[in-house]
C-alpha cells in the first residue's frame, strides 16, 4: 500500500481525539503532539514530493536543452563544410566563381545565427541543471525531516503506552529536529 501522509495525519488525529476523551493530562498531550507531529509530516512529506518532481522535470528539461544545442552544433559543422568547399569552388574561378563566394559568405553569416541559438540552448540547460540540484538538495533535507517527524509521531505513542514522559520529552526534540531540517532545506 502506498505512503499517504496526509491519510497517516488524519488517522493520528482521530488517535489523539480519541485519546483526549480519556481525561488523563498526560495523555492529552502526547495526544496533542502526535496530531501536530503528523500534521507537520505530512506537509514536509509534500514538500519532499514537490521537490523531487522538480528536480526530475528540470533535469529532463536540461536533457533536452542539451539535444538542441547539440543538433545546432552538428548544423554548425555541417555550414562549415558548405562554406569550405563553396570557398573552394570560389577560388577554382570559373562562370559561377561570385556565387560561389557570395554563397560562403552567406554561410559564415548563418553559422553565427546557429552559435548563438546553440550557445543559448547550453546555457539554458546549465540553469536546468542547476535548478535540478537544488531541488534534489531540498528533497534529500525533507526527507531526512519527514523521517524525524515520523519517528517522533512513533515515539509520542511509546509515550502513551509506557506513561514515560522522556519518551514524549524526546519525540519532540526529534520534532523540532525534523523542523530545523525543512528549515535547512530552503535556506542552505
Amino acid at each position: 500500500m502506498p505512503h499517504d501522509p496526509a491519510l497517516e495525519a488524519h488517522e493520528h488525529a482521530e488517535h489523539a481525539e480519541h485519546a483526549v476523551h480519556q481525561s488523563d493530562p498526560f495523555i492529552s498531550q502526547v495526544s496533542i503532539t502526535i496530531a501536530v507531529l503528523a500534521v507537520l509530516a505530512a506537509t514536509v512529506g509534500s514538500l519532499e514530493t514537490i521537490e523531487a518532481g522538480g528536480a526530475i522535470t528540470s533535469a529532463s528539461e536540461a536533457v533536452l536543452a542539451q539535444d538542441k544545442a547539440t543538433d545546432l552544433w552538428d548544423e554548425y559543422q555541417a555550414d562549415s563544410l558548405k562554406k569550405h568547399l563553396y570557398g573552394l569552388a570560389a577560388d577554382q574561378g570559373g562562370a559561377k566563381a561570385g556565387k560561389y563566394a557570395d554563397t560562403a559568405k552567406e554561410q559564415v553569416g548563418k553559422q553565427a545565427e546557429v552559435r548563438k541559438q546553440a550557445l543559448e540552448d547550453e546555457s539554458e540547460r546549465d540553469k536546468l541543471l542547476s535548478v535540478s540540484r537544488l531541488d534534489e538538495h531540498r528533497h534529500h533535507w525533507l526527507t531526512a525531516a519527514a523521517t524525524l517527524l515520523e519517528i517522533g509521531i512513533a515515539i509520542c505513542t511509546v509515550a502513551i503506552i509506557t506513561h514515560k514522559r522522556w519518551f514524549w520529552l524526546g519525540s519532540i526534540g526529534l520534532g523540532l529536529g525534523g523542523l530545523a531540517l525543512t528549515a535547512v532545506a530552503f535556506l542552505t
